[in-house]
């Protein structure tokens, strides 16, 4: 006997001046089903989920639930209907507690007041907590919770509107493998109550362990939708990128750390800064890609900022080049010839509503400037090189860098610090939220600078990109490097071994 899909998405079209974001895609999703939504950055995929959630209103086509056809023509349409969407930038207020968040605007009120109902809203939100097996206190401020358990809280949120079908935009873009596998636990429990679950990642491994279908998007269109079972990973990148990538880690042959008498590019002593590091020691060689693993917490952005002279040490050294180097601001860092790509892209490394060429450009325009003014056409030749080089997808260096993908996104943080031509080039996180293509050429990218004599320090949370891209490895813990794993000896065991003070036999 067939049964109506819970969702129902036909022919829907929606385009932006000189982009049609999303063409004629019609997509169905069923009950207790987890749908997995992938794609290259700019695919559509969060175009689509965007006008699903009412956020953006489509040029044309139809939306039905449960067989109904239905208007969403705004994200509280969408609540009221039951589609809720969480976002990869969470939308709780940090200063509000659980409670609060999940019944903000929709508060109980006493009878004879129009005062809210404190014990009743605390009392439904605890409810709601314990339906979903969460130990979060309802009167916990949202600031004093890891991003683990407020993904959780945007989930109770959902559910408190009686939601029937929950869109999820990478929401373990910033967790760690342990939180990761508490969310998953809680989506496998809703699609047991019938929950529809739609999932946008670009980590296909995520994709592979939760999905019950796949659906692929290319440039706007749906191009295939499959149960997972019948799938391969090769194929799913295949359909993405409309060819294969035979090297998602591509890497030439360098020789290991000083064995050609170089001496150190980047070398730190003794960096001590507060309870967050305590006496850091590292080197990185020219022509060398050192990864920096540990688990969240462990101190290694920390170590990223401090070098870049983001954050003030309390003592210690660092050397650039075989010179002691005075670094007490990112400026400073900058004119010892370093780069730093931050974690945050969008909140640290990008003027977002600044177009290609200013967020290229900005930190070089002192050496296209004579007695005042700037040389405007050599400006724009350095911005188009950097476009072409690396491979940004863009209408053109006037376009505003909010509305480039992702991964073109990072492109860019990147290609403003390659237009100094650094010596030392420090990435922390620089495929966080890309997809396998973008991912393919930035580590293309990275491998291409080393080869040329850049050293390179990359903070990673994926173990399989540490393990690929890294001639050396670090291991931090609790402020300190614990370990150095050569490339031949390392395996993620040994990496979580040191990374969480295990011995391979047991605790030390």
């Amino acid at each position: 006997m067939l049964t109506t899909p819970r969702l129902q998405l036909e022919h829907i079209v929606k385009t932006f001046p000189g982009v049609q974001a999303v063409q004629d895609v019609s997509l169905q999703a069923n009950s207790g089903e987890i749908l997995a939504l992938v794609g290259e950055n700019g695919a559509g995929k969060t175009t689509l989920v965007n006008v699903l959630a009412g956020a953006l209103q489509a040029d044309s086509g139809d939306i039905l639930l449960d067989g109904v056809p239905v208007t969403v023509s705004s994200p509280r349409a969408a609540l009221n209907l039951g589609i809720t969407m969480i976002h990869q930038e969470l939308a709780l207020i940090p200063q509000l507690t659980v409670g609060q968040n999940i019944f903000l605007g929709r508060e109980p009120r006493l009878r004879w007041r129009s005062m809210i109902d404190w014990r009743a809203l605390y009392n439904q939100a605890t409810a709601e907590l314990e339906r979903l097996g969460l130990d979060i206190p309802a009167r916990a401020l949202i600031e004093d919770l890891s991003i683990a358990q407020r993904q959780l809280v945007e989930i109770a949120k959902a559910l408190s509107y009686q939601a029937r079908l929950i869109v999820l935009d990478e929401p373990t873009s910033a967790l760690t493998e342990r939180e990761a596998e508490t969310l998953f636990g809680l989506m496998r429990s809703l699609r047991e109550q019938g929950v529809t679950l739609i999932f946008i990642s670009h980590r296909l491994e995520e994709v592979f362990a939760l999905a019950d279908r796949v659906a692929v998007m290319r440039d706007g269109q749906l191009v295939g939708v499959a149960p997972r079972t019948d799938l391969t990973t090769q194929q799913v990148v295949q359909m993405m990128v409309g060819r294969e990538l035979k090297e998602f880690y591509p890497r030439s042959s360098r020789l290991a750390k000083g064995d050609d008498g170089a001496q150190p590019l980047l070398r730190a002593k003794g960096l001590r800064r507060g309870g967050d590091l305590h006496g850091v020691d590292l080197e990185v060689y020219p022509g060398e890609i050192v990864g920096l693993a540990g688990l969240v917490g462990a101190g290694r952005s920390y170590v990223a900022r401090a070098l870049f002279g983001v954050d003030k040490l309390d003592s210690g050294e660092i050397w650039v080049d075989g010179k002691l180097a005075a670094i007490h601001s990112p400026m400073d860092a900058v004119r010892y010839g370093m780069g730093f790509v931050p974690e945050d892209r969008k909140s640290q490394g990008l003027f977002l509503g600044q177009s290609v060429r200013t967020n290229t450009a900005i930190s070089i325009l002192r050496q296209f400037s004579r007695l005042g003014f700037l040389n405007f056409s050599a400006i724009e030749r350095l911005v188009r090189d950097m476009v072409s080089k690396l491979g940004i997808r863009t209408p053109g260096i006037s376009q505003r860098v909010r509305n480039l993908s992702g991964g073109n996104q990072q492109k860019v943080v990147i290609s403003r610090w390659l237009a100094h031509n650094p010596k030392v080039l420090i990435l922390d996180e620089p495929t966080r939220g890309v997809d396998v293509a973008a991912k393919a050429e930035i580590h293309g990218l990275m491998d291409s600078l080393a080869a040329q004599g850049m050293g390179i320090l990359m903070i990673s949370s994926e173990l399989p990109e540490v393990l690929s891209v890294s001639d050396r490895i670090l291991v931090m813990r609790e402020g300190r490097i614990v370990s150095e794993i050569p490339r031949a000896q390392a395996t993620q065991d040994a990496i979580m071994h040191a990374a969480t003070g295990q011995q391979e036999g047991g605790a030390q």
